[in-house]
């Protein structure tokens, strides 16, 4: 699955700006960006509830003109929602199969089969690891918010979903349902293409196999989170803490530092010159000069700077 050149302007502005985008199978897609940035707009465009100002989206290496949700549902794009677009008041198995009801019956005595729907709705629930649940007729709102979005996650692979779109998943989640939630998405992913949209970069790192980076709808990096890091973290940076007060001059000295940063509490970031590693002439540096070093560490170059570093 494909956009390509894919913009969508609302009123003039452009919540999408020329934005191309390859979705491969078996794979775990994160679409990171600020509030605003674009990222439901292009998961809205995906999933058929918005159509594309320019550009368009391409199905198996055919070109295709989504109408409705309804058109890339039954091409097997499912989209669930924050908080799994769900029924409070409903059964589970009633919300499971609303809209695609089982019956029973025929003419006028033709009913929903409820024992079978509730059968369903607990054999897919407890096969995404949900075992404790087991009555079907519970009450959509007696459930916690993860074990809703597993509901909802469960019946569109149940109803034969390809392409799994996930609008902030973990929203609103505690930690063990972040962690339940998690790792659904990745075993998923393992057999299926699953797309979500995210603004947490610690669930990124933990569950996407590709980051896309959007801001002010342009995709400013797509690639592994680790390759992003590599590009983005060109510089080598030693932080650095001394017992005693050191003098900025003084620690220009020291072999393959390019520029210096005084931090506090005399705390010292050094970055060095091309990609070396200059820790050990910082610990030689003080070591010669009867310096205590309180603090010695290369900084690692988080997903969090990277995406401040693009997006600012």
């Amino acid at each position: 699955m494909r956009l390509v050149n894919v913009s969508k302007h609302f009123a003039g502005y452009k919540a999408l700006n020329e934005v191309s985008v390859d979705v491969y199978p078996g794979e775990v897609l994160c679409l990171l960006g600020d509030n605003g940035a674009g990222k439901s707009t292009a998961i809205k465009v995906l999933s058929g509830f918005h159509e594309p100002t320019s550009g368009h989206i391409e199905w198996e290496g055919e070109e295709i003109a989504f109408k409705s949700a309804r058109d890339a549902n039954e091409l097997g794009i499912a989209t669930v929602h924050q908080f799994g677009g769900t029924f409070p008041l409903m059964s589970l198995g009633r919300s499971f199969f609303v809209g695609l009801e089982p019956t029973k019956g025929w003419g006028p005595f033709k009913r929903i089969d409820r024992k079978y729907s509730n059968e369903v709705v607990v054999r897919e629930m407890q096969a995404m690891g949900l075992t404790r649940i087991t009555d079907g007729e519970r009450l959509i709102g007696s459930l916690s918010g993860g074990e809703r979005q597993v509901s909802a996650i469960a019946r569109a692979v149940h109803f034969g979903a390809k392409v799994l779109i996930l609008d902030e998943p973990t929203s609103g989640l505690d930690p063990n349902q972040l962690i339940e939630i998690r790792q659904l998405i990745k075993n998923i992913g393992k057999e299926k293409t699953v797309m979500f949209s995210s603004h947490i970069m610690q669930e990124v790192e933990a569950v996407a196999d590709r980051v896309i980076i959007i801001n002010k709808g342009r995709i400013v990096a797509d690639d592994t989170t680790s390759n992003i890091q590599a590009k983005a973290g060109s510089e080598i940076i030693v932080s650095a803490q001394f017992k005693q007060s050191v003098d900025k001059a003084l620690l220009g000295m020291i072999k393959g530092v390019k520029t210096i940063e005084q931090l506090k509490d005399d705390k010292w970031n050094f970055v060095a010159e091309g990609q070396r590693d200059i820790r050990e002439e910082i610990f030689n540096f003080a070591k010669e000069r009867n310096l205590t070093l309180l603090h010695l560490s290369k900084e690692e170059y988080s997903l969090e700077k990277v995406f401040k570093k693009l997006t600012s």
